[in-house]
């Protein structure tokens, strides 16, 4: 089970340090399972980190650069595919975000290009998908009042295996989702069907609604804006916890797979306003940055048949893992798609075996750039047009170099004091560009 939150912070989760937002459920999977202390989401954005999960490539090599642009082509090898093919019951729950639902509709505009970006998750491997094609709100998510870019249509809302719903789900939106996967999970395991199920959660990105369960109980003595925040992050919380006690009713939870992430940083520029009260502590930067607070982000696997206590890993991991990772446990050689894969399988590294990554990660982002190994990340033009820093906007510098290991803060730029590591980087980046840009022209695919 991939789940996935959305603008989450590093910093808005218990176990990372948060002491004002309660996630005791999130807190209590990262005790019992694998905590991954630098954890990586694909891109500074959603749309992009959404199809890294799906694919184990970079969003770079197919397209989509950005949110609401482009689509996850169907020259892609996804995740649902392989497992449907293996005889899995497969099913995405709650945002999509890498196509439009219909070819001749998108709450985005005539800009979208609906019919060229036309993909549904069930054009991706989903037998059962129920899903939108962006955000909604967390709360109320038909109530006009809450309507996101000002787009009353429903068909901006829900899709329930291609057929629009027009009305009838109101209350936490991240209850509407697992009120559809639960069920999905439950037919699986009666039926004796091994299962892969998608379920990205829309909290906590805008529009920000809170949930009235939690905001006066739990959050009274706090500013309006953040009692919204706070209690959209406890609401989700709650039905991870409710999908973990599930797992055990239904007597699964040994045997299953349970992943939780985020798709970005959290929103707010250039930190906390109005209900963008989001946390990249103690990073720096947010979403739409390449800085560590628009990437880095809570990272969780929790598999008790293979891993029985917890641990923390301290290598670089990224979304783009989940793909080869999961292969590997079929027994599937990723190598047979003959094409440049940007994931790693994690399995070594959670049994302890090895305590290095050995491949850097790339990201790129509008006019921004970097490159993660080990110790040291190179950054490019992270001064450029949106870039966003829990500082404000900083002076640009072409090329900028950190010790993650020293500086996690990254406050301190040492290219001048590391002029080979800085080249040796410098020269990896611009090899992973270039491939990247092969990929996307098509260089992947067969005729």
């Amino acid at each position: 089970i991939l789940c996935m939150a959305d603008d989450l912070g590093w910093g808005d989760v218990g176990y990372n340090g948060n002491s004002i937002i309660h996630t005791p459920n999130l807190d209590e999977m990262a005790e019992s399972g694998i905590q991954f202390n630098r954890f990586y989401s694909g891109s500074a954005v959603c749309s992009p980190t959404r199809g890294s999960c799906l694919t184990g490539r970079n969003p770079y090599r197919y397209g989509v650069y950005t949110a609401n642009k482009g689509h996850l082509k169907k020259e892609e090898v996804t995740l649902p595919e392989i497992f449907k093919e293996m005889g899995y019951a497969t099913g995405h729950f709650g945002k999509w975000h890498l196509g439009t639902m219909t070819p001749d509709y998108s709450g985005k505009g005539k800009n979208r290009f609906t019919e060229e970006n036309y993909m549904t998750p069930g054009m991706a491997g989903n037998e059962e998908w129920f899903a939108t094609e962006y955000a909604v709100a967390t709360y109320d998510p038909y109530d006009p009042d809450n309507k996101h870019d000002k787009v009353g249509d429903p068909r901006a809302l829900y899709w329930h295996n291609g057929v629009n719903i027009t009305e009838g789900l109101s209350g936490c939106d991240s209850k509407i989702i697992m009120d559809k996967a639960i069920p999905f999970i439950r037919r699986s395991v009666k039926e004796k069907q091994p299962f892969f199920a998608v379920i990205w959660f829309h909290a906590p990105h805008a529009p920000v609604v809170g949930n009235p369960e939690y905001m006066e109980k739990l959050y009274g003595n706090y500013s309006e804006n953040e009692q919204h925040y706070y209690s959209v992050v406890t609401a989700l919380d709650a039905q991870m916890g409710r999908l973990r006690s599930e797992l055990r009713e239904l007597g699964v939870s040994e045997n299953t797979i349970l992943c939780f992430t985020s798709d970005n940083g959290p929103e707010g520029n250039p930190g906390k306003i109005a209900r963008y009260q989001g946390s990249a502590k103690p990073f720096r930067g947010r979403k739409r940055s390449l800085y560590e607070g628009g990437v880095r982000v809570p990272g969780i696997i929790e598999y008790p048949a293979k891993f029985k206590e917890h641990r923390e890993v301290d290598v670089p991991c990224v979304t783009s893992d989940y793909f080869p990772t999961f292969c590997e446990l079929i027994g599937l050689d990723i190598q047979e798609y003959e094409r440049p894969y940007d994931g790693i399988s994690l399995w070594d590294i959670m049994e302890g075996n090895r305590t290095e990554r050995g491949s850097p990660i790339g990201f790129q982002f509008s006019k921004q750039k970097s490159l993660v190994d080990d110790q040291y990340k190179l950054v490019n033009n992270l001064g450029a047009e949106r870039h966003r820093s829990d500082n404000g906007k900083v002076p640009m510098a072409e090329y900028e170099l950190y010790d993650l290991e020293n500086d996690p803060g990254e406050k301190e730029n040492i290219i001048l004091q590391y002029p080979g590591v800085a080249g040796h980087m410098i020269d990896q980046l611009n090899d992973w560009v270039v491939s990247c840009q092969q990929s996307d022209e098509g260089a992947d695919y067969k005729e």
